[in-house]
């Protein structure tokens, strides 16, 4: 069996999902956990369940789509993103999508517990890799609280826990330089997540150790001291070996894990095993 013959599809709220049933099926009580994928590998919800299955877990593992990719592709597909990247990769791209995304995310959520048989204040915890954790810490931050939605542990990978550090690691990447100005700046504070105030959700983030230092390696163990200076349960987890992605490019279809998938797959397992079911008897531990 593949992993797509493993896979139940469809979409939520407009939202296109892939998602992996628990071992337990027909219970209310099963754990939902919300994952989005990257914009680099891997680059879909089938690539990110492929990447990240969790087996672990006794869970409904649902991997949305991010906007304006996978079976929302603007016109021009592929070409048309990296225009709006090369034209604006803050207020074209990066902003857009991670907005949107969390937006949509009260509503497919909803979906998927009614699709799924499950109870609507059920255990929920979340997982993003790069621009899907800006969903994530987003949907933390502004989107689940403004909705009641209880979140009981999340994960990101890669973060961008600070939009400029991130979009500027990028811009080296590519050979060009972000023009910051005062049109961005709201945006940039929008999204600095280790200067916004902590959601009350455990968190654990998990980065490459080859990944940029600046970017991403040295903003996500600010976001967990962040975290920790609230008293919130965080760590951070750094992966040997590994750079940004986790799956071999171009990584839009089901592949084989990687070494790195695997240890970001064992990571995050352990870090949702321990908060979804751990302190079931002495109440639920974290959440907005």
């Amino acid at each position: 069996m593949t992993d797509d013959d493993r896979f139940v599809s469809g979409t939520a709220a407009g939202v296109p999902f892939v998602a992996l049933p628990p071992k337990r099926t027909g219970q209310p009580d099963v754990p939902l956990v919300v994952a989005w994928h990257l914009m680099d590998a891997p680059a879909s919800p089938a690539a990110m369940a492929s990447a990240l299955p969790m087996e672990g877990l006794d869970a409904w593992r649902v991997y949305l789509g991010l906007p304006d990719n996978g079976d929302r592709l603007p016109e021009g597909g592929q070409d048309e993103l990296m225009r709006r990247g090369y034209e604006d990769a803050v207020l074209r791209l990066n902003v857009p999508i991670a907005s949107v995304g969390a937006q949509e995310f009260p509503g497919a959520l909803a979906e998927l517990r009614d699709r799924f048989g499950l109870s609507q204040d059920g255990r929920l915890a979340l997982v993003g890799g790069s621009l899907g954790s800006a969903v994530v810490l987003l949907t933390l931050v502004e989107v689940a609280r403004d909705a009641g939605i209880t979140v009981d542990a999340a994960v990101v990978i890669s973060p961008v826990a600070q939009l400029r550090a991130a979009v500027d690691a990028t811009g080296r990447g590519f050979g060009v330089e972000y023009p910051w100005r005062e049109e961005t700046a709201e945006v940039e504070q929008r999204f600095n997540f280790v200067q916004r105030p902590p959601a009350n959700v455990p968190l654990r983030a998990i980065v490459g150790e080859e990944d940029d230092k600046e970017g991403f390696l040295e903003p996500a163990r600010l976001l967990v001291g962040h975290w920790s200076e609230a008293s919130i349960p965080a760590d951070l987890v750094v992966i040997p070996n590994m750079a940004h992605g986790f799956a071999d490019a171009p990584g839009f279809r089901s592949a084989p894990q990687t070494p790195a998938g695997r240890a970001v797959d064992a990571a995050t397992t352990s870090w949702l095993g321990h908060w979804l079911y751990d302190d079931q008897d002495t109440g639920r531990g974290g959440g907005v």
